[in-house]
């Protein structure tokens, strides 16, 4: 006769069973162990995650209502266990970065001839970058902004803003590539944060802002030219985004609502059959990058990108036809859905409906209003991508 889990937690919480909790470890490690395999992709983290989980469990014995799913409790753990170890080891590559920019910076040389390779290509090479990545380089690199200022000013974690940053490099890295200029993203950085900005002479601050003060009467024809030009062009730019905003929002009309724009619902979902029956809600401090072997983990993979605003992870969490659709709006990921996902707490899948072998429709219950959207999920090359709104 089988013992029931929480017979066995109920025995080592009493006295300390070793038998009772080796018996949990080898009815469940394979549950656990696997999934912080397939969340991280480290077999060694996975160990180190397995590890933690059933230390958590060996705490919390005396204290898991005789309710509790076990299963279901323990992939949850591991799920959080895991996120965590994903942020440690986000941080850590952090480091080791900065680290080997230091240490670019100590040998002077490459980085001054570095620096005078870039320089003249600099500031084309950063106009080619979109808008947010480019804030991003000029707050770390160009003003030696800490993390903490960087996260603030973008309005994300500071795990997004290094994210965001490493990202920003390589695009600038690509850029100055096609201009003639190979160097790493890591020797890129330094030479930004040693040379890009220089002293200003003493009395040109008193000066600009004496003119500034009067709207610049006292300018000089030149500097109000060039005040003129700038100002155009600021107007055009403007213009131009109104237009490309008000045509997507035409396209968008009667057609499919993209996954950003229902993203923005406040969904709750659950992880329903494949991925977790026990749970009922799930809270977003626990999303994470959960890849694309099943429709809720491919749903999470969608919700977890555009949280962390990661735009390349989003693109390759969708269908072809969702992609292209994306990609015609002016921001993949705009400032209201950042806005509207630091509101969000959680979401919840009420209903699955398989459609075909190829095809499944998530019914997800919406945290704010209790408004609910249908999305089509589906498999594509053996992964599953979201394919937009059921019934658009």
């Amino acid at each position: 006769m089988t013992i029931d889990d929480m017979t066995l937690l109920r025995e080592f919480a009493s006295c300390q069973s070793e038998p009772a909790f080796a018996a949990l470890v080898e009815r469940h490690i394979g549950l656990v162990h696997s999934a912080a395999l397939r969340q991280t992709g480290d077999a060694h983290l996975a160990e180190e995650i397995t590890q933690a989980v059933f230390i958590i469990l060996a705490r919390k014995a005396a204290s898991l209502g005789a309710n509790t799913i076990l299963p279901a409790w323990l992939y949850r753990t591991t799920r959080y266990a895991a996120s965590n170890a994903l942020k440690i080891r986000r941080r850590r590559q952090a480091r080791e970065q900065e680290a080997c920019m230091q240490s670019t910076l100590d040998r002077g040389g490459d980085a001054d001839d570095a620096w005078r390779r870039l320089a003249p290509l600099l500031d084309d090479a950063m106009t080619d970058l979109p808008e947010r990545d480019r804030a991003a380089v000029v707050l770390r690199y160009f003003e030696n902004r800490p993390w903490r200022e960087v996260a603030a000013l973008l309005r994300v974690t500071e795990d997004a803003a290094q994210k965001r940053v490493t990202r920003a490099l390589e695009k600038l890295r690509g850029s100055l590539t096609k201009r003639g200029v190979t160097v790493t993203a890591a020797v890129i950085a330094g030479a930004i944060s040693v040379n890009s900005v220089q002293a200003t002479p003493a009395a040109l601050a008193k000066t600009i802002t004496a003119v500034a003060a009067v709207k610049g009467a006292t300018a000089s024809t030149l500097t109000l030219t060039l005040m003129k030009g700038a100002l155009k062009i600021m107007a055009w730019t403007k213009t131009k985004t109104a237009i490309v905003t008000g045509v997507v929002a035409i396209l968008a009309l009667g057609t499919t609502t993209t996954i950003v724009r229902y993203h923005t619902q406040h969904a709750r979902a659950s992880w329903p059959q494949s991925v977790d029956a026990g749970l009922t809600e799930f809270p977003k401090d626990a999303w994470h990058f959960a890849g694309y072997a099943d429709p809720e983990s491919a749903f999470m993979s969608c919700m977890w990108a555009v949280n962390m605003g990661d735009t390349k992870t989003l693109l390759v969490s969708v269908s072809p036809s969702e992609q292209q659709r994306l990609l015609r709006g002016n921001q993949i990921i705009t400032a209201k859905d950042r806005s509207d996902y630091a509101a969000m707490t959680s979401y919840r899948i009420v209903n699955r409906q398989v459609i075909s072998a190829d095809k499944v429709m998530l019914e997800v219950e919406t945290s704010l209003g209790k408004k609910t959207a249908k999305f089509f999920i589906q498999r594509i090359d053996n992964e599953w991508k979201f394919a937009g709104k059921a019934g658009g």
